[in-house]
């Protein structure tokens, strides 16, 4: 069994990096944002944070498809026990069976167990009644997942699940209801094994609950997977944290994106709190740092004018149970001159991560292009997309592209379409085309 110390409360830093100046009549103002959590240290070795308890569902998809092959099952299996090992002691936590209805399959009786020597050993024997049959409806192992969470004191809420096939027993209109309820109320972390399941799918649960999505193509990869997964949650000091906008009379946000370590649009997220401001959730955080990047777009002013466009703040929940409160803060600026080399000057880390999104859209583009048949098009995309990593230094995401095309160029994204493509090597390319790399400062 894993011991994993109680991870403390974090502090959060915000660094802002933006070139302020606009040009006459410029209303356009880009800034990344930095977020740092440091000195989340530990100092016991209970399933209690600094803030409070923890619980994890761990969903596993038990439909007919899981018993071809077989092994798909056996890695479930394993990867669940490795999760459960991973526990803290006092960890609340639970195991759902999953196909077309969601079957709680330990504690079993409506509740979370408390991780400890007995129930690890009680869960594990469990895995032994998972069995495929069935169809799939992931929405109702979330709203599962929700119940068992939602009913317990917990300040970490965190789901995973594993599938792997479409969810063809329920319909898309049910699975986005199901996600729209969850939403907000804990994270999750999805996976798909094999290559049978749907990308956009697995992605669309993770993105909705602020979770990471990947591919675990070959099942017996499934229990380092889980423990990797696993171990991340266990170093969460903190959850709900949200990224607050506020912004003067006049000025408005265009957008809000999540540029690292994975792009992830948080806009249509936004909740209206105080006047003129606005949060976005980001989700639960350790010792660990992420960048966004935020558009606000403000009234045109006169040259030598300078206003603040935009106050970024980080909104934590009170450890004590209070109201949450707002810790550290930047500020987002804009200054109007008529010199051309400042308000021509690009910021580096804006113009990398606008790059890295231009990326992952590019990878989208390509692959959906090339699934319909449109050879060109697909070429076209795909050969930017080799540019764009080659340019930013994202070796990962161009060691992916050069199993979908031949690279040529990588410089100019001159590229051809390999005639054939393994189906895992393109799901994993779909997969992970929103993971970014950080800009060297």
């Amino acid at each position: 069994m894993a011991n994993f110390a109680k991870p403390s409360v974090p502090q959060f830093s915000v660094d802002v990096y933006q070139n302020e100046y606009l040009p006459v009549g410029g209303r356009d103002v880009d800034a990344v944002v930095t977020v740092t959590a440091t000195g989340g240290g530990t100092s016991g070795a209970t399933g209690v944070t600094a803030g409070g308890p923890a619980g994890v569902v761990i969903m596993v998809d038990c439909s007919g498809s899981m018993d071809y092959p077989p092994t798909k099952m056996e890695g479930a299996r394993a990867a669940t026990a490795a999760a459960i090992d991973t526990l803290r002691d006092g960890t609340s936590f639970a195991v759902v069976a999953g196909n077309h209805v969601a079957t709680p399959l330990y504690p079993g009786d409506g509740r979370l167990a408390v991780a400890g020597a007995r129930t690890r050993a009680e869960a594990k024997e469990a895995l032994g009644r998972l069995h495929a049959d069935g169809g799939t409806a992931i929405g109702t192992w979330l709203r599962l997942a929700d119940a068992l969470l939602g009913g317990e004191d917990l300040v970490i809420r965190h789901a995973v699940l594993l599938t792997d096939g479409r969810n063809e027993h329920e319909s898309p209109e049910s699975l986005r209801a199901a996600l729209d309820a969850c939403a907000g109320r804990f994270t999750c972390d999805a996976r798909g094994v094999g290559t049978d399941w749907e990308v956009k799918e697995v992605t669309g649960i993770a993105s909705a609950l602020l979770g990471s999505a990947d591919i675990v193509a070959d099942p017996a990869g499934l229990a380092a997977d889980f423990t990797a997964m696993m171990e991340n949650v266990m170093g969460k000091g903190v959850a709900d944290v949200a990224l607050r906008l506020w912004t003067p009379v006049g000025a408005e946000v265009v957008f809000v994106k999540q540029v690292a370590p994975a792009v992830a649009d948080l806009t249509g997220r936004r909740a209206d709190t105080v006047p003129r401001a606005g949060d976005y959730p980001t989700g639960s955080w350790g010792d660990e740092s992420r960048d966004y990047h935020v558009r606000v777009r403000v009234p045109a002013n006169a040259v030598g004018q300078e206003m603040l466009a935009a106050r970024v703040s980080l909104i934590v929940p009170d450890p004590a149970g209070g109201d949450a409160r707002p810790v550290s803060q930047g500020l987002i600026r804009a200054v109007w001159t008529h010199d051309v080399a400042m308000t021509t000057a690009i910021n580096p880390q804006v113009a990398h991560y606008t790059g890295q999104a231009e990326l992952a859209d590019a990878i989208q583009a390509g692959l959906d292009a090339r699934k319909s048949g449109d050879q060109d098009g697909a070429t076209a995309k795909l050969g930017r997309a080799v540019q764009l990593a080659a340019a930013s230094g994202n070796a990962d995401t161009a060691k992916l592209l050069s199993k979908v095309v031949d690279v040529v160029d990588a410089a100019a994204g001159t590229v051809r379409l390999k005639a054939k493509v393994a189906e895992a090597d393109e799901m994993t390319l779909e997969t992970r085309s929103t993971k970014t790399v950080r800009v060297k400062r």
